[in-house]
């Protein structure tokens, strides 16, 4: 990763554009994260208002991908294993996943956002939170390897706000990887990014935090390469008109079909 890249990074003219990815600096990302604050705020980028909004919008989006799944929407948790990436202080692990997934791992190289996480659910905020909390992977998405660890990989991989900070090619051997770990017949990797507003359709570089945000055909392009298929995608809907459009994909390794 480096680190999530939050709705800050949702404002329609970024100070730079430049080559896109071939600008990333990881440290940069780093220094950017580790000097904003540990809240919502901090993570939304002075917009915290929408919080309940992306989490309505994201919990629909799981609702369409379970039933897809011919899955009863009504039974809760479906997912066994799922892994936040780019998880910041855990604000989709604690306000969306925990109601979807039995067991949590989470992504981010940001300690105190991730020591934060821990606090939250030591406080048993919110009430079906502990018991869930599995791995901390305090490590970029660019050096993390879903199918490491115990081995068991997931249902759901969950990457909202944070694969801007990878270059093209990291973000296609990361899409790989999580395609790897993934469970069949039923699991999802879900991107859900901001959309460059290029009217030519350009990726643009942020400098504030050493991001890129891409074209929709950008991320197709990389989804192809990955060798992922796209089975559902939207757009989120009621955001501050000043911010870049969001859309989620959701995807499946293409010998699935």
């Amino acid at each position: 990763m480096p680190t999530s890249s939050r709705p800050n990074d949702m404002t329609i003219d970024p100070p730079t554009s430049t080559a896109a990815d071939s600008s990333i600096s990881s440290s940069d990302a780093i220094a950017y994260w580790t000097s904003t604050t540990a809240d919502v705020n901090g993570m939304l980028g002075g917009y915290p208002q929408v919080s309940r909004i992306d989490i309505q919008g994201s919990s629909n989006f799981l609702a369409k991908l379970r039933k897809m799944d011919h899955t009863n929407t009504a039974t809760k948790p479906i997912f066994e294993r799922a892994v936040d990436c780019g998880a910041g202080i855990g604000r989709i692990t604690l306000n969306l996943l925990v109601h979807h997934a039995k067991l949590i791992d989470i992504v981010e190289p940001v300690k105190k956002f991730t020591d934060a996480l821990e606090v939250a659910v030591q406080k048993g905020v919110p009430a079906d939170a502990p018991g869930k909390l599995g791995k901390i992977y305090n490590v970029g998405l660019e050096d993390f390897d879903p199918t490491a660890g115990d081995g068991k990989g997931y249902n759901l991989i969950w990457n909202q706000w944070c694969v801007g900070q990878l270059t093209d090619a990291q973000l296609v051997s990361y899409l790989q990887r999580c395609a790897s770990a993934l469970h069949k017949p039923n699991g999802w990797i879900v991107v859900k990014e901001n959309m460059s507003s290029s009217p030519i359709g350009e990726d643009v570089f942020d400098d504030t935090d050493s991001s890129v945000t891409r074209s929709d055909a950008s991320f197709r392009k990389i989804f192809e390469k990955a060798g992922l298929l796209l089975k559902l995608t939207e757009v989120q809907r009621g955001f501050p008109k000043e911010l870049f459009p969001v859309r989620s994909y959701a995807l499946r390794p293409k010998e699935w079909k």
